[in-house]
Parts: structure tokens; C-alpha cells; sequence
């Protein structure tokens, strides 16, 4: 039987991530391992300067208290007796389509995943108050049946958007790219009680890319988003551009 370690990025409390740990043990061995908090908007960042606590909470669930980055490297360097066959982190409370996944806790759980040497997926329930997480819990089952006959290649995370509709609604899985939003609103100033000034993070820009092959489409079609990416930064079609750019030495 397949041991999969699941975390997310909205705390070991989310229903989502009850709803993930639900449909996975119908066909797996599971440990779950997830921050004590929401840390949505966490992206990878790990804590290096303060020590980190694991706590087991009424369900069995660990919780740490630190970021989706460090439940899943804890997890697996510092906590589990064997190692797991897949990490899947969510089901995220909103969706992590185009850019969104630079900023997402819940990618990142995944993508700490794949940097230690383990297919991943991430999977959110794309909605603005979304409710259908055992829809979402039925796509995750779904697409972990499919991978027992044939597996991710190993540099591949799956990014899975789901909208946030009945199961029967939902007009089927489309492989897609990444889109891309328009620029952050700006941040909203604010004063606080003693008159300081605050600001906050503005909300995120509007679809600009969106077209079809594009996971906003697939969500506006009602159809699971699947999106294969990667970790490798490095425009490998530039080396040679920015080789002969520049300065001689």
C-alpha cells in the first residue's frame, strides 16, 4: 500500500486538508503534517533561526509550528520511520492558478516534496468562500489511481485546481499551462489605533493571460485544471544571449 505524507498551507484545522486526508485513506497509508496556523501566501520559506515544536492533535494529525516548507521537510528528515511514495499538499481554501504559485504554501508544501526526491501534487478548490472539498478529495483519488499505471516523471509537480461545484458538474480534467494575472492592485493605507500608518497587500491582479490551454480557462469551463511544473528556474535558451552579452574577462 502507498504511503503518502499530506500537509497544506491553511492550517491542520482546514477542512480542506480533512477532506484530502479522507479521500487518500481510502487508497493509501497517510501522514499528516501541517502548520499550526494559516500560513497561506508563505511560499518556500523555511525557519532557520528558532526551533520548531510537533504536536499531535484529537484526529492524529501533526502540527508544527512553522511554515507548509517545514511540516513537509520535518516530516520527512526528522519524522517518519519510512519514507513516504508521494507528498500532496492541500486542498487549499481558493485557487493557485498562473503567478499565484510563486506566492502559494500550498505549491511550496509540494514542491518541498519533489525536492527531496518525491512525486507531488498540490491541489486547490478554486472559489472565493469555496464549500465542494469532497469534490476536490474525489480528483485527488482520482488522479492518484490513475498514476499507480503510470507514474510522474521525476522532475514533475502536478498544480490541480478544482471548481468549486458538484462532483457530477465538473465537465471533466484538462492538461493546462500556467496563465497570467495583470499587476498587484497597490497596497491599501491604513492607520492604526494610535494614528501609525499601515499598509496592507492589495489584492491580486485580474486575469491577463487566460485564454484556452490556460488553467483560468479550464476553471471558467468547470474543468479540472492540471498543470505540469517544475522547479528549474534557468532560461537554458538565453545562456548562449547572456554568454555573448557579457564583458569579456
Amino acid at each position: 500500500m502507498k504511503r503518502i505524507l499530506l500537509s497544506n498551507d491553511d492550517g491542520y484545522l482546514a477542512p480542506g486538508l480533512a477532506a484530502l486526508a479522507e479521500a487518500c485513506a481510502r487508497v493509501a497509508e497517510i501522514t499528516v503534517v501541517a502548520p499550526d496556523r494559516n500560513r497561506s501566501g508563505a511560499s518556500n520559506s523555511l525557519t532557520l533561526e528558532m526551533p520548531m515544536r510537533v504536536r499531535t492533535a484529537e484526529n492524529g494529525f501533526l502540527y508544527i509550528d512553522g511554515t507548509p516548507t517545514d511540516c513537509v521537510h520535518v516530516a520527512i528528515t526528522g519524522l517518519m520511520d519510512t519514507a513516504p511514495d508521494m507528498v500532496i499538499a492541500g486542498i487549499n481554501s481558493g485557487a493557485n492558478l498562473g503567478d499565484d504559485v510563486l506566492y502559494s504554501g500550498t505549491v511550496a508544501a509540494a514542491t518541498e516534496g519533489r525536492f527531496l526526491g518525491y512525486p507531488a501534487i498540490a491541489v486547490s478548490l478554486a472559489g472565493r468562500e469555496p464549500t465542494h472539498y469532497a469534490t476536490a478529495g474525489r480528483v485527488a483519488e482520482m488522479i492518484l489511481e490513475r498514476l499507480e499505471d503510470e507514474p510522474l516523471p521525476a522532475d514533475t509537480i502536478l498544480n490541480v485546481n478544482v471548481p468549486d461545484v458538484p462532483f457530477d458538474e465538473i465537465r471533466g480534467l484538462r492538461a493546462t499551462r500556467l496563465g497570467h494575472r495583470h499587476k498587484s492592485e497597490p497596497v491599501v493605507r491604513s492607520t492604526d489605533p494610535l494614528g501609525r500608518e499601515i499598509y496592507w497587500v492589495g489584492p491580486p491582479g485580474g486575469e491577463q493571460d487566460a485564454g484556452p490551454g490556460t488553467d483560468f480557462h479550464a476553471i471558467r469551463n468547470l474543468e479540472v485544471s492540471v498543470t505540469p511544473i517544475r522547479v528549474d528556474l534557468t532560461r537554458h535558451d538565453q545562456i548562449p544571449q547572456i554568454e555573448a552579452w557579457l564583458p569579456s574577462w
